[in-house]
């Protein structure tokens, strides 16, 4: 359990608490992480304004620490700035998804790869449970549930392979690649189909077997690359206008 519940806070937004900060400090850090989860789960949509004011009113606090917070995202690419015009939700930046995805693939078949080396009877039921989260996910079509089941499977998987510092870089490079793929879970059969990749992973960690965990994990990733066109064509306004 000890290792669900570390890749259980390495999945949770940063922004927590931490004694001895100053209170500005903290405000932002908690509005960036409020703002970064409703940017990348899509519960602010591409293209909508967002209002520096009423984000302030909402917390109590003073426009410093929300535009400290905004200034961050718009460092990750999430919000964009116009002066004079305002502050808005970024597009999905279509030309980038290729290469985060490209790169978390080679991390993530490095991790399963060692996990399955690594990977002990107690780890082992762990990803059992998480794996059985998606399911019930899954059955009751609770898209948000199953995102954050996934992202507890991978999370785990790299602290089974003794490597939890390189989630902490995915987490970095997958930011858009995380929106992206919360507009592929509403195709029929989407999550049917990540279950059954994720259960390929799953069973050559139980097996010890280091090939094939690495090499389920990189057709499950490939698989972002495949959907990219057929997404963007079903909701071309989430996504930017380059080709």
């Amino acid at each position: 359990m000890r290792s669900m519940r570390k890749a259980e806070a390495t999945v949770r937004a940063a922004g927590n608490r931490r004694s001895g900060r100053p209170r500005t400090a903290t405000a932002s850090a908690r509005i960036y992480a409020d703002l970064r989860a409703e940017l990348v789960s899509l519960q602010r949509r591409p293209g909508e304004a967002i209002s520096e004011a009423e984000i302030a009113l909402a917390h109590g606090v003073s426009r410093t620490p929300v535009r400290e917070a905004i200034l961050k995202l718009s460092d990750e690419g999430l919000v964009e700035i116009y002066p004079q015009s305002g502050i808005f939700v970024s597009r999905i930046p279509i030309a980038a998804l290729p290469e985060a995805i490209t790169i978390r693939k080679a991390l993530e078949e490095t991790t399963a790869r060692l996990a399955a080396e690594h990977a002990t009877s107690s780890q082992i039921l762990n990803l059992l449970s998480i794996l059985e989260r998606q399911r019930e996910a899954s059955a009751a079509s609770d898209r948000e549930a199953f995102h954050q089941a996934d992202e507890l499977f991978h999370a785990t998987i790299a602290e089974i392979a003794r490597y939890p510092g390189i989630w902490k870089l995915i987490l970095q490079v997958k930011v858009h690649v995380d929106r992206y793929r919360r507009l592929t879970l509403p195709q029929p059969g989407r999550m049917r189909q990540v279950i059954a990749e994720h259960e390929r992973v799953m069973t050559a960690i139980e097996d010890h077997d280091p090939p094939a965990a690495g090499m389920a994990m990189a057709r499950h990733l490939e698989r972002l690359l495949v959907d990219i066109s057929a997404t963007q064509n079903i909701n071309p306004e989430f996504f930017d206008a380059q080709t």
